[in-house]
């Protein structure tokens, strides 16, 4: 053990099979005051041998700041329970610190294949990943079949944004973990609002060209001629995923439609090009977008898009309540560049479901941790979350937020330093978020 915490101590110098490791200081930061963990308690720091976390993502190309606000918030949730004690395990003595360690896919998933085999032959048995469900397909698959071919080197899947709705449905694995709200249950969330918008006749679905935009699309049609059959869906395409550099021409096509309003699940710079494009040709309709509320949009919108944008998420900087607030300024403190302003809530508690499971089951073992984590609850940032074993689909409260102007009521934080922040509009409970599952799952 002390062997393979001295070697992992001097990767976070030299790097591993491609992989940067992050976390073994069991920093105390501002984080700190966002823990469970009783105040003024004393945490001894963590010496046992660190557990790896391989953090599988778009760390260079059109996605990379996509990758690199999910390091951020890996990393803070990592420190805050390694200022804690770290993990206690069955038998030990110490605490074990979590470690990060940081593999760039690329955006490719030939590459993020490549970096699951670097991760599994490096000793790491937690594997994230959540920036786009292609990829998340991929990984999947290629968990299933090592865990049944090795099964005394088993790793878990923990996804914390590809919402691709069949990774709970028909593709449900016990190796796999979902923590973030999936398609259909975001896009119900969206439609409440759609639903309450009597003058809303004309409607432009657009969205990325793969699994998931092709699911939110086909979700926005069902859900529309469900709720709103009035509504006429005046287009309806599909694009390239991060390849498109000038959406002019989709804007233009927007406008011309007629259409008062546009869904998107559209992400990262898909997103933020499509929203300053429709600005520039001058349309002025709403935006309901899965998004919306950061990596550039606010900012590319400006003030067109004060009461224009609406997103749905887990949650948002101005979500209600002091325990909220002093999650979202810990954030802050600990990542103070403007551009590094993107919390997300769902993969912090991710972190932390992850750390009371281990502990629960007194061991990293794969099969032993993902049996605890089906009956993880977690509490964090005055939020509650828990895990449906039935399908292991995180179930927690949902935030609609419009964009508005900072310092207008309910915007107290702004996005990104743009000036611009989310007003909360509706909160949308964990039970009436929760949507069936068609999940058959073998369990181990």
């Amino acid at each position: 053990m002390h062997q393979v915490a001295s070697s992992l101590r001097k990767m976070v110098l030299a790097g591993v099979a491609g992989a940067t490791v992050w976390g073994l200081g069991g920093v105390v930061t501002a984080a700190a005051a966002a823990s469970p963990a009783k105040a003024g308690t004393a945490a001894a720091a963590p010496t046992g041998a660190p557990i790896q976390l391989a953090l599988v993502e778009s760390l260079s190309g059109p996605f990379a700041n996509t990758g690199e606000a999910v390091f951020r918030n890996i990393l803070m949730a990592t420190e805050r329970v390694n200022a804690r004690g770290g993990v206690r395990l069955q038998g030990d003595a110490a605490g074990h610190p979590l470690v990060v360690q940081r593999f760039d896919s690329k955006g490719q998933n030939e590459e993020a294949l490549s970096a699951l085999r670097a991760a599994i032959d490096g000793g790491a048995r937690i594997i994230l990943q959540g920036n786009s469900s292609a990829t998340a397909s991929a990984l999947l698959d290629a968990i299933n079949k090592h865990n049944q071919r090795e099964p005394k080197k088993r790793v878990l899947f923990l996804n914390y944004s590809a919402v691709d709705p069949a990774f709970t449905n028909e593709r449900c694995s016990f190796w796999h973990f979902r923590f973030d709200a999936h398609a259909d249950m975001r896009m119900a969330a969206l439609m409440q609002l759609v639903q309450a918008d009597k003058a809303l006749k004309n409607v432009y679905l657009i969205g990325q060209d793969y699994s998931f935009g092709q699911a939110v699309l086909g979700e926005a049609r069902r859900q529309l001629a469900a709720r709103r059959p009035e509504v006429t869906v005046v287009g309806d395409e599909l694009h390239p995923v991060g390849r498109i550099k000038d959406f002019a021409p989709y804007a233009v096509k927007i406008k011309h439609s007629g259409a008062q309003a546009v869904i998107t699940g559209n992400w990262g710079n898909d997103l933020t090009l499509l929203v300053k494009a429709a600005r520039e040709v001058g349309f002025d309709g709403m935006f309901y977008t899965f998004y919306g509320n950061a990596l550039g949009a606010p900012a590319a919108l400006g003030d067109a898009g004060v009461g224009k944008v609406v997103a749905v998420a887990d949650w948002l900087p101005n979500t209600p309540g002091a325990a909220s607030e002093q999650f979202y300024q810990s954030f802050r403190q600990r990542f103070p560049k403007p551009e590094d302003d993107y919390a997300h809530l769902r993969m912090q508690m991710m972190v932390e479901a992850l750390a009371q499971s281990m502990q629960k089951a007194g061991s990293t073992e794969a099969a032993a941790v993902a049996r605890a984590m089906e009956q993880v609850q977690v509490q964090l940032a005055g939020r509650t979350g828990y895990m449906r074993a039935a399908d292991h689909q995180f179930q927690q409260p949902l935030a609609v937020g419009v964009m508005e102007r900072q310092g207008t009521p309910g915007v107290k934080f702004d996005v990104e330093g743009s000036g611009y922040g989310f007003r909360v509009v509706r909160e949308i409970t964990a039970l009436q978020a929760e949507l069936p599952s068609t999940c058959q799952m073998k369990r181990f």
